[in-house]
């Protein structure tokens, strides 16, 4: 299976900084590049940034990690990825989620009281059904006719989704092509992998078995205190070090862990220490001939 690992921007990375470090990425020969859907930060929306790092290289992957995609118009989004992949084939990898990972930003996602999960739900069938060509929708939500997206790819696109609940698990399995956790000890992406391949395997699908992935942060010095109570607050069973890395030997150790578990691909976040230039040297020469 193939082993990928790419590079996670955040929400610390400002638009002017973007270009060189796209630049930077493709240079490298670094798989991949992942914008995070961060509203009230300085980082750029998830799918301008894929844009605009696809625009400026020829061979770099990007993708999303993750958009929420509940409170956007299926048919929208669905005309973004076909736009993007009709540009730029093989290379658009987008990522959704239930909701932002900011409480602040959770009413910017607006969808009908209690309803978040079964809009999920519908908004990947719709979204699925306008990439696919159907021309008609009836749901719950949403009801259209004669829906004519072009433009027609030769290709389907893979749509991955992120979560750590049973929840998602089942979502995963009915509707998505991948999966890319985060905050999940090995041990828990494990288990995340088997719940998923049961629940395809009870809708009568199947997900590559390279199609499972995790998002790392290496926190150089130590995580902060801010990031442990995160941390802890998401995983309360979940010891922080067995999901955040405090240098590159923990980082290599947390990989060969995952890759145990069944894990192929992996995006990779930095913070603290040394700074983004420095960390994207090191990553070239740690990482890069870890990939197959």
């Amino acid at each position: 299976m193939k082993i990928r690992i790419g590079v996670g921007l955040g929400a610390d990375m400002p638009p002017a900084r973007l270009p060189a470090v796209v630049d930077r990425l493709e240079a490298a020969g670094v798989d991949s590049v992942w914008f995070s859907e961060q509203v009230y930060s300085d980082a750029v929306d998830p799918f301008v940034g894929m844009a605009h790092a696809l625009a400026r290289t020829s061979r770099l992957k990007a993708g999303t990690s993750v958009a929420v995609l509940p409170g956007r118009h299926p048919v929208l989004v669905a005309k973004q990825i076909a736009s993007l992949a009709a540009l730029a084939p093989k290379r658009v990898l987008p990522v959704f989620g239930l909701r932002p990972a900011r409480r602040s930003e959770w009413d910017l996602f607006e969808v009908p009281a209690g309803a978040r999960a079964g809009v999920f739900d519908e908004s990947l069938r719709l979204l699925r059904a306008a990439l696919s060509g159907e021309g008609e929708f009836a749901g719950e939500f949403w009801k259209l006719a004669d829906v004519s997206l072009g433009p027609r790819l030769e290709r389907p696109v893979d749509i991955w989704l992120g979560g750590s609940a049973p929840a998602a698990y089942r979502r995963i399995g009915q509707y998505a092509d991948g999966w890319l956790g985060s905050f999940l000890s090995p041990a828990e992406a494990r288990h995340a992998r088997e719940a998923i391949e049961s629940a395809a395997a009870a809708a009568g699908r199947s997900i590559e078995p390279d199609h499972y992935g995790m998002s790392l942060l290496l926190a150089e010095n130590g995580p902060t205190p801010e990031l442990t109570a995160a941390v802890r607050q998401r995983r309360p069973e979940t010891d922080p070090a067995e999901v955040i890395a405090s240098d590159w030997p923990a980082l290599h150790r947390l990989l060969d862990a995952h890759l145990e578990a069944g894990l192929t691909k992996f995006v990779i976040y930095h913070q603290g220490g040394s700074s983004f230039e420095a960390f994207l040297d090191r990553f070239t020469e740690e990482l890069l001939p870890r990939q197959n």
